[in-house]
Formats: C-alpha cells, structure tokens, sequence
C-alpha cells in the first residue's frame, strides 16, 4: 500500500509539474493544449529532460520559472510546436496567392511575411513560386521575404537553407532541379540567389511589439493559430491587421477561420482575408 502511495504521490507531483511547463508555455508565448495532447506533449518534454540529463518534469518546470536557461527554454518551446512542415504544402492555397494575390502586388517592393515559418520551407516556397511568375530577376531586385517563428531551434536551421528528401520530395523535379544543389546524402541547399530573398529571425506572435520598418502586402499565418486561445488569437490576427499594407492579405490554412473573432479582415474565401483599401 506504501510503495502504491508512494507511486501515487510522485505521477501528482509529474502532473503538477506539467501543469506549470502548460502555464509558463502560456504566459511566454500564448501557447494552450487541449487534454487530448497530453501524452503527446509529455512524450516531447521527456525527451528534451533526456537530453538535459534532468530527472523529472519538476525539475525542468523548475528551471523555466527561473527564466535564466535559454538553451532549455529553446528546446521546450521547440518541443510543444508542431514543426511537420514541407515545400509546397497545402497546394490550393498556394495556387489562390499565384493566380490571385500574386498577380494584384505591386510591381515593385513586394514584402511577404511567413509568420510562422518553422524550417523556413512556407518562406522558400514562396519565392519559387513568385520568381516563377514573374521572373527570377524580377524576385531578386523587388521581393523580400520575412520568416519568422518562436523556435530559435528552427530559424537557425532555415538560414542555412539546406533540407532533406522529406522536405522537398512534394517539389515538381524541375524546380527542385533550378532553385537547389544537391550536397549528397540526400541534403540539397537552396540556391544563394534564392536564400538572398529570404530573411529568418525569431519572433514570438504573442509580442505587443509588431514593429517592423515597412508593411507587408501578404501575411501568411498557417497552422499556428490553434495554439492559442480565442484571445490571443484576436490580438495576434489584430496585430497582423496594423502591419499589412490597406489592400494586403493575410492567408492563413482553410480549416482555421478568424470570421468570428470581430477583427476587420474581410473574408475573400476559406483561408483568404484582405485588409479594406
């Protein structure tokens, strides 16, 4: 009965620990997990205690409420975020901003943020596609790409630009023949010309900071706004509002909608906002 209490009285102490990573997750970076991620998350946490070498979910519960361990707050962060990302993901989204959106942006000066833009493949993506259209000169001379995300473990990896098969497997050979080099060991690097458009710096949404020298004429948001609760949501897409040219859009993924969170988006169709000119 003693070693069952005993067993008992340490999985309450994990629980509580993990209830405190939740909290510190949510008031650092906005970030909420239903019940049904539970496990899943833990799995993640344990790995990172690991690598560590930490004992329990209370000792690095511990150690983020001290806010003095970069390192491990890097890998906790990169631990509760998805990161399952590829080139040319979610293709009809991808095609509305090149037939569409695309060809409305000025000719000139063109600036897109990929605001959560994981290994930087959405922000890459992009500037294939948009040299595509219009011309990889034309890419070089007027396009600039912003990739941001709250893991700095992932922005560090997107600015090497360098990726492997299962990132780019999805890509028409053609452009993965055009736009990569092939280092062997099934790595390929995104082309110099190409990384040149794409800048990666860590940014947390949950910010009241969207400072940013100029606007942007698209937003892209995918597959990030189900981190958050309803508030942080309408703060976040809000905040993307302030920082959008009058007439830009904000594209996020179709199952996530930000219809009934009063912001001043104007729906186009699922997945597709614009700001009123």
């Amino acid at each position: 009965m003693k070693e069952y209490q005993k067993i008992l009285g340490a999985c309450e102490l994990e629980d509580l620990a993990y209830q405190r990573i939740l909290n510190w997750l949510y008031d650092q970076y906005g970030m909420s997990y239903p019940e049904n991620k539970k496990n899943l998350l833990i799995q993640h946490i344990s790995r990172v205690c690991k690598f560590f070498d930490m004992p329990s979910l209370a000792a690095i519960a511990d150690r983020l409420e001290l806010n003095g361990y970069k390192d491990l707050q890097d890998a906790i962060v990169h631990a509760a975020t998805t990161n399952h990302t590829y080139f040319f993901r979610e293709p009809l989204i991808l095609n509305y901003f090149k037939e569409i959106i695309l060809p409305m942006l000025p000719k000139e000066g063109v600036r897109i943020w990929s605001a959560a833009t994981s290994f930087g493949d959405e922000a890459f993506t992009l500037a294939i596609i948009a040299a595509e259209a219009r011309g990889f000169i034309w890419a070089k001379q007027n396009l600039e790409i912003l990739g941001t995300d709250v893991s700095r473990v992932v922005i560090a990896s997107a600015a090497t630009g360098i990726y492997s098969e299962t990132h780019v497997d999805k890509m028409p050979i053609e452009l993965l023949e055009r736009y990569f080099v092939y280092l062997g060991n099934g790595q390929f690097r995104v082309q110099d010309d190409l990384r040149h458009i794409c800048k990666f710096h860590s940014f947390n949404l949950k910010s009241e900071n969207y400072l940013f020298p100029k606007a942007f004429h698209v937003v892209f948001c995918r597959n990030v706004l189900y981190y958050f609760d309803r508030a942080h949501q309408r703060h976040v897409v809000d905040a993307i509002y302030k920082v959008t040219e009058p007439g830009g859009y904000l594209v996020t993924c179709v199952a996530m909608s930000v219809r009934d969170l009063d912001s001043r988006w104007i729906y186009i169709e699922n997945g597709i906002y614009q700001k009123a000119y």
